[in-house]
Order: C-alpha cells, then sequence, then structure tokens
C-alpha cells in the first residue's frame, strides 16, 4: 500500500508504537511525538548503584498477545528478546511462614489447592475451564472492535457467545460459586486489582484473567519489562516510523471549519498532519488543548469515571542475598477489603496496606550487583490523595517491616539504594488525572463500547488509542489499542 498522508501520533506508549507500526506498514509517513526523553510510555528503566529497575509495568501475562504483534511483522518475539516462564509463577504471602506458590503445573497446582480447601482442586480445573471458554470468546470476537457503537456487537455470533461470558455477575460472586477457603478467593480475585476495581465491581467475563495467570502463565523477558518497549521501538524503526523527543505538544490547529486538525505545536514549532491519532493522556488533551464545544467529554464526564488506582512504589536496592524470596510476590497478610475500600469507597492512605513486590534478580542477575537483590515494591493507593515525602518516608518503613517480618529475614540495614515514585510523577510525566497510574477501570459501564471513544465526534481526523480507550489498561490492551485504532484509520482515509 503506498499512501502520501502524515500521521501524527502523540506519545509513545506501547499504544503509540504499536499504531505507529501498524500505520507505516499501510504506507502513512507516521512521526511520533513523545514530551518524555525516550519512548515507551511507563515502561520505563534506570539503573543506577549497579541496580537496574523496571519503573513501571511488571507482569508479563497473555504471551499470545505480543507474539501476535511481532508475527504481524514477520518476526517472533525471539527476535528481540529471551523470554522464560516464571515457576512459581508468584508467591502470596498470608502471613510469617505461610504462603502459597502459584507453580506452573496444573496438577501440582490442584493439589495445592485440595490440601487448602477439601474438592477444591476439582473446582479449580472447573472454573480454568469457564475462564478459557471466556479468554477464547474475547480474543476472538471482542477485544479487536473498535467499539464505536453498540451495534458492532449485535451479531448473531455474539450474540450467542453473550450467556457464557455472566456479564452481570461480579468477578467476586462468580469466585464463591466455586470456592470458600479466603486464601484462594484472595488469590483469585487478585487480578481484578490490575484491571482497576474492586471484584465486587468487576464483571465475572474477566475471569478470563485467571485463566490468561495460571494457564497461560507468567514470563519475564531478560532485561527487563523495557526490553518490550525497545523491541517495539526498534521495530517501528524498521518500518520508516520517525519520533521526536522532549517535545511537548502545546497547541493541536485546526482548519478554519474546525473539522479537521492540520497541525500540532510543540516548543514554538508547528508540524503539520494529516490525521492525528492521540496515544497521550486522553483526558488531558480534551481537557488543555482542545475547544470544550470540540472535546468528547466534559470534565464532569472525566469526573464521574472510575479510575484504576494510583500506586507509591518503591525502588530498593540489597547489598545481600535474600533466601525466602520470589521474582514476584503478593503480601496479602491484611484485610484485602479494607484495603480496597480505602481505594475506591473512602478514599484515603491505607491504614494497613496489601502490597506487591519485584525481585528481578531471583530471575535475572544482571539487575544487581553480585550478591544484591533489586526490589520494587508497589503499594495500591487511591487517586487524588496528598503526596508528601513524609507520607513516602512514612510507607517505606511499614512495608520493610512487613517484608521482614513475613520473609523472616532482615533487609533493612541491607538497603544501600532506595527511591520513591508516586501521584506527583505520574502526573509530572504522563499528564495523569489526580496520578492516577493505569487509566480506567473495567467495570461493566465503563467496558466495550461504552469505554471513551477511539474517535473524535466533531473532528474528522482526529483519534485516541491507550488505557484510557478501548481496550483498556495493561500492556496487551495497549498493543491490540494500537492495532485496532491503525485499522480504524486506514479503513477511513484510504
Amino acid at each position: 500500500m503506498n499512501n502520501t498522508k502524515n500521521i501524527a501520533v502523540i506519545g509513545s506508549g506501547l499504544a503509540g508504537i504499536s499504531a505507529a507500526s501498524y500505520l507505516a506498514k499501510n504506507g502513512y509517513k507516521v512521526t511520533v511525538y513523545e514530551k518524555n526523553e525516550t519512548y515507551g510510555g511507563r515502561l520505563q528503566q534506570f539503573t543506577s548503584n549497579g541496580f537496574t529497575f523496571d519503573m513501571g509495568p511488571s507482569w508479563y501475562w497473555m504471551p499470545d498477545i505480543f507474539e501476535s504483534y511481532f508475527n504481524d511483522f514477520d518476526h517472533t518475539t525471539a527476535d528481540y528478546y529471551e523470554l522464560n516462564r516464571l515457576n512459581p509463577g508468584y508467591r502470596i504471602y498470608y502471613g510469617k511462614d505461610d504462603y502459597l506458590d502459584i507453580v506452573e503445573n496444573i496438577d501440582e497446582l490442584k493439589s495445592l489447592f485440595d490440601s487448602v480447601e477439601p474438592n477444591s482442586g476439582e473446582s479449580l480445573q472447573h472454573f480454568l475451564d469457564d475462564a478459557k471458554i471466556k479468554y477464547e470468546i474475547a480474543m476472538k470476537h471482542f477485544i479487536y472492535r473498535p467499539s464505536l457503537s453498540f451495534k458492532e456487537y449485535i451479531d448473531p455470533i455474539i450474540i450467542s457467545k453473550l450467556g457464557k461470558l455472566n456479564l452481570f455477575k461480579s468477578m467476586s460472586k462468580h469466585i464463591r460459586q466455586y470456592f470458600s477457603d479466603s486464601k484462594l478467593i484472595q488469590m483469585l480475585e487478585f487480578p481484578s486489582l490490575l484491571l482497576g476495581a474492586k471484584p465486587g465491581n468487576t464483571p465475572s467475563m474477566y475471569s478470563l484473567m485467571n485463566y490468561a495467570d495460571i494457564c497461560l502463565g507468567t514470563w519475564y523477558p531478560k532485561g527487563g519489562i523495557r526490553s518490550i518497549a525497545t523491541a517495539m521501538y526498534d521495530n517501528s524503526l524498521d518500518l520508516g516510523v520517525k519520533y521526536r523527543f522532549s517535545c511537548p505538544i502545546d497547541k493541536i490547529h485546526l482548519t478554519n471549519s474546525k473539522k479537521n486538525v492540520n497541525g500540532i505545536e510543540s516548543n514554538g514549532e508547528f508540524f503539520e498532519t494529516d490525521i492525528l491519532l492521540v496515544n497521550g493522556d486522553y483526558q488531558y488533551i480534551e481537557q488543555k488543548l482542545l475547544p470544550s464545544n470540540l472535546s468528547n467529554y466534559s470534565k464532569k464526564y472525566w469526573d464521574k469515571r472510575v479510575f484504576s488506582p494510583s500506586s507509591l512504589i518503591f525502588y530498593i536496592g540489597l547489598n545481600k542475598k535474600i533466601k525466602n524470596i520470589q521474582h514476584h510476590m503478593l503480601f496479602f497478610d491484611t484485610s484485602f477489603n479494607s484495603h480496597a475500600q480505602q481505594i475506591y469507597d473512602k478514599p484515603s492512605w491505607p491504614s494497613d496496606p496489601l502490597f506487591y513486590v519485584s525481585c528481578t534478580s531471583k530471575s535475572d542477575t544482571n539487575t544487581a550487583p553480585e550478591n544484591g537483590e533489586t526490589l520494587f515494591v508497589l503499594i495500591p493507593t487511591a487517586n487524588g490523595l496528598n503526596d508528601s515525602d513524609e507520607i513516602r518516608d512514612k510507607f517505606f518503613n511499614i512495608i520493610i517491616d512487613r517484608i521482614e517480618n513475613n520473609i523472616g529475614e532482615s533487609i533493612k540495614n541491607n538497603i544501600v539504594f532506595q527511591r520513591s515514585y508516586a501521584h506527583r510523577d505520574f502526573t509530572k510525566d504522563f499528564n495523569t488525572m489526580n496520578g492516577n497510574a493505569y487509566g480506567l477501570a473495567n467495570t461493566l459501564m465503563q467496558s466495550a463500547f461504552l469505554k471513551p471513544k477511539m474517535k473524535n465526534k466533531k473532528i474528522d481526523n482526529l483519534y485516541y488509542t491507550g488505557q484510557l480507550t478501548v481496550p483498556g489498561p495493561g500492556m496487551p490492551p495497549s498493543i491490540i489499542s494500537g492495532k485496532i485504532a491503525a485499522d480504524l484509520i486506514s479503513k477511513e482515509h484510504d
């Protein structure tokens, strides 16, 4: 395909790089404008004192989506990075010396479930069989649709599948149909936190994530999650995509009729474009760079959306090896429900937080000095909280004490590097609303055609992609979002 139209993409997150790659493949001349100094959106990485830290996403789930992206360009992930399945995928701590390892072998996992709750191994098999059906239906019939209208879903095949998705039942109720033990329930509800909502508000169709978790597995690309962004960036360069970094967009220029974008402006420099695709924060672009009468949504609309949590993150370097540790660890030694309420119902700093720890040096020794460990610690929090240095210090001390108590090993005196990242950093780096970390929550009323639309309703050549539109937050959905946007633009402008 030979297309002479110029496309400007604002933002080089995974959705932006994905869209740019597909558009370039279709013959468009694509330039990506990035406000920060490098590509990758939240997939940043830094090295200090010999420790290498991925700064954002850390879970590599749904490997089929990553593989599909590279296959579309006659590549495989193996052309760019080495991928290894983690076993166990992760560990959940419920207290000192009280943990479950989520192992790769399904028979071993069923036996583990049986040891916690009699006959729950067979229940797990039925639960996963149901989750697999949902996953396959979603991949084949739902997730790749632009969802501009509910009419896209008026299809005999889709209608025939709806009954199997349990759209109007919550994850919480669905899981409790199979299990009664609180440990197993928490383990299966945990992916809903990655989807950005309480299990009671997340449709049970998203149990498909349990299939992705347990059956498709948890993986790790050698060199860190940043390797994904680098691979996609390199692929896009080979396709002819151009990038401008340290290039924040200050203004969107419109034609006299206000029906089309004809350019964008950064630091006083004008860049002409035939089509504009926004991978930057949807809400920020609409509220700051477009006249209110040309935006898809008002401030009131965005204020009423249910957003996924923000996060308080600590990057910690240790000068010792830890014995009782895994690559991914969830610390559920306090109340799951109380923490969720302090995120969504009564937004406040958690009184007794759940948290997550990633130790990449467990799987990749290059991420830490010899005889050292690299720890990434994340506390999910409500959005819009006062994020002060004093609060960060308070929670750092709480978390270190809890880690020590659960693993039965001292680490406080072995900390040789420490850095934090939270609300104000998300806002500064990504223009996010109230320091939000991951986009809109996947509630029923914010799924599919009920999400913010991928196309501006009043400006003919303005489109959106990324975590605030379809299909939703996360690395695989972002890659898919870029493909959907590119297909939509190609369909409407060829």
